[in-house]
């Protein structure tokens, strides 16, 4: 017999365990390898298994993934090792509506979403990753990676970061890395994938949809859509509007970090950063 790929075994042990009858590849992403599974009565199921380097973090969200139950996220059926049986959902994403003319209704859509995510639960999960050290990034970047004319922009992304944490208030499991396209639709609803798993601020949860969907740097970066956004989720959530628009920024200052250390473009964060702190000035 040849020898297998770390994949193939770990499909092969998955179909085993968990008494799966197909399986079609769908992806492969630098985290993981998905296939489409069916199991008896049960239409269809997703297998992701998880690449060695990535198994510590991307294991921690799939034990929040789990947590929530299926309760405004996608359902884990069980967890062995670095395989995680889940449900299927094909749906689109809530980057296509907000991307196509109907941004008001995403916002209310991501609303439902992280009010469902964050329903009191009993205790939580082992091991999350407390919100501060998420921002590391943030902390320890030198400014002078920073284009000469938005090093102030970093500087008070970094200050507003600090004062946050400096007034912590109640803490909880976080998605933590909540965007348009991490939402899909679904028969039971929109449902978020691939959380981070971390815990802290809840305002933080909202952070990324003030920079997002991707490619549609003209509708994110709009001042009108800044302000009615986090009107929306501060309403429809209780969630402090200041606080709400201060980690906004701070989050695009730590995304621009990453991009920065990666060696990717940070047009789109110099883009909405400017407005997100004048939002959060003014508010």
């Amino acid at each position: 017999m040849m020898n297998q790929s770390p994949a193939e075994t770990a499909l092969s042990r998955a179909m085993i365990r968990w008494s799966l009858t197909k399986s079609t590849p769908v992806a492969e992403t630098p985290r993981s390898w998905i296939f489409r599974v069916e199991q008896g009565s049960r239409s269809s199921g997703a297998l992701k298994i998880l690449k060695p380097s990535v198994s510590a973090e991307e294991g921690r969200g799939a034990r929040l993934l789990q947590w929530y139950e299926g309760d405004g996220a996608a359902t884990v059926f069980d967890i062995h090792g670095d395989t995680i049986f889940m449900e299927w959902i094909d749906g689109g994403t809530l980057g296509d509506p907000s991307r196509n003319g109907r941004d008001d209704e995403a916002t209310n859509a991501f609303a439902t979403v992280v009010a469902n995510l964050h329903r009191p639960r009993p205790d939580r999960p082992d091991g999350l990753m407390p919100l501060r050290q998420r921002f590391e990034a943030l902390f320890d970047t030198d400014v002078r990676a920073w284009p000469h004319t938005a090093r102030d922009l970093y500087a008070r992304a970094a200050g507003i970061a600090l004062k946050l944490f400096d007034k912590p208030t109640a803490e909880l499991p976080l998605h933590g890395d909540l965007h348009h396209d991490n939402i899909l639709s679904s028969d039971r609803g929109w449902l978020a994938i691939d959380p981070k798993g971390l815990f802290g601020d809840p305002h933080y949860e909202l952070a990324n949809a003030f920079r997002n969907p991707q490619g549609s740097p003209t509708l994110y970066a709009d001042p009108r859509r800044i302000k009615a956004m986090a009107d929306t989720f501060s309403a429809r959530l209780g969630l402090n509007r200041k606080r709400l628009l201060g980690f906004a920024a701070a989050h695009s200052g730590l995304s621009a970090c990453w991009d920065l250390a990666d060696g990717n473009s940070i047009i789109g964060d110099l883009a909405v950063l400017p407005n997100l702190l004048s939002a959060y000035d003014q508010a």
